[in-house]
């Protein structure tokens, strides 16, 4: 009988089945290798591309904090513009309100026959002093307020006499609201 030593083929199938097994595992391991490369590069170009959107957007926000602050200064100029216009308007209107007011006191005096002496006006409320000849060109002046302003009240009237010259005179003080002024239709002031 013959014998065959299969020994040697064995132990070369055995060899082969390692080196292929160990080709795969390299092959595997270079095919990982490569993948996990890849990979890598491109999240690296990801995060590159993220840092120069950030750089991008924070250059921006540098641009617009700048223009903001501009346009906060703008603004409280602007406010500050409007308050000034709204001072300047307030007097120019006030400014016109004297002289009508002077206008229409003198128009609601009884000429000849009275004079102010005094005369003060906080926010609505007037106050006036005088003097007048009588009591009836005192009551004339008063109808011709009433006719003009509100809440109109006497508030003194005095006998005085000039020595020397043997006038009497009476001192009187009114007190009233101003309201919107507008021309007065006199009875009174025409009378003597």
């Amino acid at each position: 009988m013959i014998r065959i030593n299969l020994l040697p083929f064995r132990a070369a199938r055995k060899k082969e089945n390692v080196r292929r097994q160990i080709s795969v595992f390299f092959l595997s391991l270079v095919f990982i290798l490569v993948v996990v490369v890849y990979y890598n590069m491109k999240l690296n170009s990801v995060v590159q591309r993220m840092e120069n959107e950030k750089k991008d957007i924070s250059a921006q926000l540098t641009k617009y904090d700048k223009i903001n602050r501009e346009i906060k200064t703008i603004k409280a100029k602007l406010d500050t513009l409007n308050k000034k216009i709204a001072v300047i308007s307030e007097l120019e209107g006030n400014r016109k309100e004297a002289v009508l007011l002077m206008d229409v006191m003198t128009k609601l005096v009884v000429p000849n026959r009275m004079w102010f002496t005094d005369m003060s006006l906080q926010q609505d409320k007037i106050a006036i002093q005088g003097v007048a000849m009588d009591e009836r060109t005192i009551a004339d002046f008063m109808k011709n307020l009433q006719s003009v302003f509100r809440d109109v009240t006497l508030k003194s009237l005095q006998q005085n006499t000039l020595k020397g010259q043997g006038l009497t005179l009476k001192n009187f003080s009114f007190t009233l609201i101003k309201g919107p002024l507008q021309k007065p239709s006199v009875q009174g002031a025409e009378k003597s």
